[in-house]
């Protein structure tokens, strides 16, 4: 692999540079430090056969593209839908580097030269999910979700114009593709027995035909005698009415028996058809398979050689811990040095600290040496049982076992899960943190003490204030969490019983397991119920994983009987193949008061290296029914959130204007600020302190609940190969399970007996009374189960 295909494998340095002003010098902000040129916010991007084979697009392509001015043609050749020469900016040492650039399929890529189209593609960036911004006269902007960001600009401003109408264009076509492969994104690949399963269509079509033209003859056969029927009552002599009707039967028997005859020819046509065209397909069936081993076998190879050179590089390069490229707090550590692919130069490689360069085998682990003690590993399942549970009687427990640093290979597994649904695709506990989804989901009440002092508030917007920070300190604990938690089995639950310690108690179950559905309910004695229902739907799309939650959550106080709701925003999972992982949250939530009509709308703002904004920024504004504005909140996600009261002031022209955030300084109210992680978090999966309690093994729970699942429990102690057979062993037991039941309700079906589908045991599914929406609702008695000790009605599921 050339060296410039790597380039840019080590992100930016810590700071970045504001442009100078002037003649439009160059873009607002670039990378700075030890960045190379063309940087983005990636901390180690994927070189350009990962992006381009991600995107589907042609050629080796790069990971991320850039553009900068123009000077190029029109249309070109080849099915581009256009091609010519562009600037695209790099950085301050040459600014502005003439590029020959290529529009095509929903895909934008370039060269350094029109040759090079032949061999190297330096960048390519998929459209469907880019923005495209007119900055001015020959400059334009395209940005992909904040992940990249590219600075263009063209010789005119006519050429311009011709860009952007053509990528505006080929965006549009770009995202009509991308749903119609969402919809296909489930199917199963083409497998080898492809061609065997056509040949018994087009027999089982050529069956079905001659079955057809039996009927067709057995229907003209007996039509005939029908007419020499009718025929022979016409000879009779009968009134004139009954030769009239006689005559009428007679015309519909000849008009039914030429229908059944164009019905026959018409199947015969289709068969001959599909026989005609077999061959056709499959050839193309085939072209697809082998396009889809070149591939696999590209991106593999690029995977190994990414991991040999990160290799040798650490063990050629050692900084000391307080070198300015390793500096920084903890909060920076997952998306510190971000870097985009660069196409410049051998002689302008820059590199930040090693240890931002990660191994992209261990997805899912401490990337660094183990710390784990061998001690640990010894000990029994039940005596770690025992241990767990004294150390429960006398207080919360304060660290779990250290996580291993197992290796494994991970592109054997994740080539095959572009364009799924993750949660159909069995992974090994390597990709896993020791918590279930339904433990995530309790993770929600981490901060609880927001709604207590909610529900003390008399002012319904100052009440809306607190909601809103509770929302956004449910993604607090995300920021270095990228692992994935267990997928619950059918019927699985979570208690959480803090009543008196911090007066609240919640219970999860999994309602559903395809699509994957958990329903919450948390009840406080200070006054407040928080339920959920949520479904979880995941994309993983070659370079990035995609998280979107989907359902409403609902908050209601019990002394003034506001009713909150809202949806959670979408998480992304950068750098899944190459690079270090990091997160991001984007998109928007309303949360709505449907009492008074009061609403918050939050921003969460996708990071961009070359945003002047500090990253994962949020902001919002609490309304009134009519629409003003009486209190703006403003923070990040893993930090904390402010919020001030909005007075109007008299604007430049007479009219009342609002009051900017940064005037309002003195008097911002902190709402809730994270608190600090354990002390080695980072070797306990950077769990928080009550992300630390909730798999410590309780007594008096449900046979069911989280805590009992032996493959979490096995992995939590660090014997991950024993994990992961017992995982087999639990999913395919769910398996025979969900089978033993559609094979009851096909009897049931055919017996025409009443078949009753599985129901959850602790919620009931209706309507709800505000959003209308079907959803699971607490139905009550498990708290009264437990305190009988009465789990006879608790399925056996572990």
């Amino acid at each position: 692999m050339a060296a410039t295909e790597l380039r840019g494998v080590v992100g930016p340095g810590p700071a970045a540079i504001a442009a100078p002003g002037g003649g439009g010098a160059g873009p607002p902000v670039v990378g700075g430090g030890g960045g190379r040129g063309d940087a983005g916010p990636g901390s180690g991007a994927a070189s350009g056969t990962v992006a381009a084979a991600a995107a589907g697009g042609p050629g080796p392509g790069a990971g991320g593209v850039a553009a900068g001015g123009s000077g190029g043609s029109g249309a070109g050749g080849s099915g581009s839908a256009r091609e010519g020469w562009l600037f695209k900016w790099t950085n301050y040492i040459k600014g502005y580097q003439r590029r020959w650039f290529v529009l095509s399929n929903g895909l934008l890529s370039y060269y350094r030269s029109k040759a090079e189209m032949r061999h190297t593609c330096r960048g390519t960036i998929n459209l469907a999910t880019a923005n495209i911004t007119v900055e001015d006269s020959c400059n334009f902007i395209i940005s992909n979700g904040g992940a990249q960001t590219y600075h263009l600009k063209a010789s005119s401003e006519v050429e311009r114009q011709r860009w952007v109408t053509a990528l505006e264009l080929a965006k549009a076509k770009a995202v009509m593709m991308l749903a119609e492969s969402d919809e296909s994104g489930d199917e199963e690949s083409v497998s080898q027995t492809d061609k065997t399963e056509l040949q018994n269509t087009l027999r089982t079509l050529s069956s079905k035909v001659e079955d057809l033209s039996t009927c067709n003859d057995l229907i003209a056969k007996h039509g005939t005698a029908l007419q020499r029927s009718l025929s022979e009552l016409e000879s009779l002599k009968l009134p004139a009415e009954s030769n009239e009707k006689i005559k009428q039967v007679n015309e519909r028997a000849t008009l039914f028996r030429i229908t059944s005859n164009a019905m026959i020819n018409a199947c015969r046509d289709f068969l001959m058809l599909a026989q005609t065209h077999s061959k056709k397909w499959q050839k193309s069936l085939q072209y697809e398979r082998d396009q889809r081993i070149r591939l696999e076998e590209t991106l593999e190879q690029l995977a190994k050689q990414h991991n040999h050179l990160e290799r040798a590089f650490r063990g050629a390069t050692v900084l000391p811990a307080n070198t300015p490229g390793n500096a920084g707090s903890g909060k920076d550590q997952c998306c510190s040095g971000k870097g985009d692919m660069s196409d410049e130069d051998d002689e302008n490689e820059f590199f930040d600290a090693p240890e931002i360069i990660t191994m992209p085998e261990n997805l899912g682990h401490k990337r660094t040496g183990s710390n784990i003690s061998g001690a640990s590993s010894d000990i029994s399942l039940d005596e770690q049982y025992k241990h767990q549970l004294e150390e429960t009687k006398k207080e919360k427990r304060t660290r779990i076992p250290y996580k291993p640093n197992y290796s494994l290979n991970l592109w054997s597994i994740m080539k095959n899960c572009i364009g799924k649904e993750l949660s159909k695709i069995p992974m090994p506990v390597n990709f896993n943190e020791p918590l279930s989804m339904l433990q995530r989901l309790t993770e929600d009440l981490e901060y609880h003490e927001l709604l207590d002092r909610a529900a003390k508030c008399e002012n319904s917007l100052e009440q809306l204030c607190y909601v809103a920070a509770f929302t956004v300190s449910s993604y607090s604990t995300t920021v270095f969490r990228t692992s994935k938690p267990f997928n619950p089995l059918l019927g699985e639950t979570f208690e959480l019983d803090r009543l008196e310690e911090n007066g609240y108690r919640s219970l999860c179950e999994q309602v559903s397991h395809h699509p994957p559905a958990a329903a919450h309910h948390a009840e406080s004695k200070n006054g407040w119920t928080l339920r959920q229902e949520i479904k979880i739907t995941s994309k993983f799309r070659g370079k990035y994983l995609s998280i979107m939650p989907l359902g409403t959550i609902h908050c209601i106080f019990h002394a003034t009987g506001h009713h909150y709701t809202w949806k959670k925003v979408t998480t992304t999972v950068h750098n899944i193949i190459v690079g270090k992982l990091w997160i991001d949250q984007s998109g928007e939530i309303d949360i709505v008061n449907h009492k008074t009509g009061d609403k918050c709308n939050l921003k969460f703002v996708p990071y961009s290296y070359f945003s002047r904004d500090v990253a994962r920024k949020v902001t919002g504004e609490v309304t009134d029914p009519s629409g003003k504005v009486h209190f703006a909140l403003l923070g990040t996600w893993d930090e904390k959130m402010e919020c001030f009261k909005v007075s109007p002031v008299i604007g430049e022209n007479g009219g009342d204007a609002r009051q900017r955030g940064h005037e309002a300084e003195e008097s911002r109210v902190m709402l809730w600020k994270r608190n600090p992680l354990p002390k080695n978090a980072e070797n306990m999966y950077y769990f928080s302190e009550l992300a630390l309690t909730l798999n410590a093994w309780e007594s008096s729970t449900a046979p069911t609940d989280s805590r009992l699942r032996p493959d979490q429990r096995l992995m939590e102690n660090g014997r991950w190969d024993e994990a992961n057979a017992e995982k087999q062993r639990l999913e395919e037991k769910q398996r025979l399970s969900r089978k033993k039941r559609e094979a009851e309700a096909m009897k049931a079906t055919e017996d025409g007996t009443p078949y009753d589908p599985y129901k959850a045991l602790w919620f009931e599914r209706k309507k709800d009374p505000v959003t209308r929406e079907l959803t699971h609702i607490y139905r009550g008695e498990y708290w009264e189960c437990k305190e009988k000790q009465d789990w006879s009605s608790c399925p056996d599921i572990f």
